[in-house]
């Protein structure tokens, strides 16, 4: 049924390639099928104004795509000279998915700049670049632990990001491109490993879908994610 050839409940094949930037502090690039985004992270030891005196810290993140990312070239926002609305939606959620797995009190005033390339779209991008970007933190936060910056890490669970739709009548988990286009619904859940819901974006694209749908599209991307998790500690040796 799926134009993959998939099960309703199969993720994409997901790889993750940590420590693949030579200069960031952490980085990983990230493949969810034909989805590629390279994240790195960046430390800064000065916490930005608004906290400044407050002993916490701050994740930040900024995402975008390559011109050639996607089927058609698309212009560089920096050319355009403003980022669109969906840039700073995707970069304000990755930002938020990660702070919700950090003590930033322990961080303390410094600040980790994540950032997002989509190398290659071909769906869930958002999704590939929040738990690629995890590992590509815990990497920059274990260097800080390894120089004694810090004591302990500053993470108080993982989180990954996982889409799931409605599509030809079924609930089917990790949606590529083709099905995003035509999916009758179309749903991002990002959850912690412990099994925590951070954040859940779903939309109706053609009709309203039940709350039995709901509830079953929750379903499959906690079993997508009890994956991704599994993979980011594997992919981390931990």
């Amino acid at each position: 049924m799926r134009p993959s050839g998939r099960s309703l409940s199969q993720l994409r094949d997901i790889r993750f390639e940590p420590g693949f930037s030579k200069y960031a502090e952490g980085s990983c690039m990230v493949r969810f099928g034909g989805t590629h985004v390279l994240c790195t992270a960046t430390i800064e030891e000065k916490a930005p104004p608004f906290l400044k005196g407050t002993g916490s810290g701050w994740i930040t993140a900024e995402y975008g795509m390559l011109p050639r990312a996607t089927h058609t070239r698309t212009d560089r926002e920096a050319a355009r000279g403003k980022q669109t609305g969906r840039t700073q939606e995707i970069q304000r959620l990755i930002g938020r998915s990660l702070r919700a797995v950090m003590d930033l009190k322990i961080l303390g005033e410094r600040q980790i700049r994540i950032d997002c390339d989509v190398i290659q779209a071909d769906g869930g991008t958002r999704t590939t670049a929040i738990t690629g970007s995890y590992v590509a933190l815990y990497q920059a936060l274990s260097s800080l632990v390894e120089k004694d910056i810090l004591k302990q890490l500053p993470m108080t669970d993982q989180v990954a990001a996982v889409s799931c739709g409605i599509y030809e009548g079924h609930p089917v988990l990790d949606l590529d491109y083709a099905e995003d286009s035509t999916a009758e619904a179309d749903a991002n859940f990002v959850l912690t490993g412990r099994g925590g819901i951070v954040e859940i974006q779903a939309t109706a694209e053609k009709s309203p879908f039940s709350e039995p749908d709901f509830h079953a599209l929750l379903e499959l991307a906690r079993e997508g994610v009890d994956v991704l998790v599994g993979l980011q500690r594997k992919a981390l040796g931990i």
